[in-house]
């Protein structure tokens, strides 16, 4: 694993390593998630609201928010197993994402694997992205995204504002802007990828 990444994770930390917990605190938060994706499920994620997941869930709706502080968060559980894996393939999987290519590649790789992560939930990860405002930055998978980006890129370019960079490359997966270009402006994947790969050539060597 990168030096550092562990403590940088969300509350779930990757690759299947979920934190002990007791076993009713275990099956209450099983019932919420149930419960929270058959919400977003028959309704849409901006239907999601911690009062109807606490009553769909059969509990009290301060479990809700003791267990995950808010809409955010809640949404952002729903879609943790999908990020476990991404995690688990850019941290420990095969090359090019993983371990063993040239950083070059691996940035490229990354940043195509996330367009495709983005796509595959994209309207989830508005909302969670969304509320409350700034959430996307709190939570821990940019934290690490924004580490793993900058280590590559200081390997690239040593010596770069890697910490800008960094942000600057994540910028265009925001699921917002995300989707305003694919539905709004009709681009395909294919094209979102291409840009990104622009942006990854304009980045001289060192």
């Amino acid at each position: 694993m990168i030096p550092g990444t562990e403590a940088r994770m969300r509350e779930l930390p990757v690759a299947g390593r979920p934190p002990a917990e007791r076993a009713d605190a275990a099956r209450n938060r099983r019932r919420i998630l149930r419960a929270a994706a058959e919400v977003i499920a028959a309704r849409g994620p901006a239907a999601v609201s911690m009062d109807e997941v606490a009553r769909a869930a059969g509990v009290g709706v301060g479990t809700v928010y003791r267990r995950f502080g808010d809409r955010a968060r809640l949404v952002y559980a729903v879609i943790d197993d999908r990020e476990r894996d991404f995690q688990d393939a850019f941290i420990h999987g095969p090359p090019p994402l993983g371990p063993g290519a040239s950083p070059r590649e691996r940035l490229r790789a990354f940043l195509h694997a996330l367009a495709d992560r983005t796509e595959a939930q994209a309207e989830l990860l508005l909302a969670a992205e969304s509320d409350p405002p700034g959430a996307r930055f709190r939570d821990g998978s940019y934290a690490l995204y924004h580490l793993h980006l900058a280590m590559l890129l200081g390997r690239i370019r040593p010596g770069a504002d890697t910490a800008y960079l960094a942000d600057a490359l994540l910028a265009p997966l925001a699921a917002n802007l995300f989707l305003y270009q694919r539905r709004t402006r009709g681009m395909p994947l294919d094209r979102v990828k291409a840009g990104l790969d622009a942006l990854i050539e304009g980045l001289p060597a060192s």
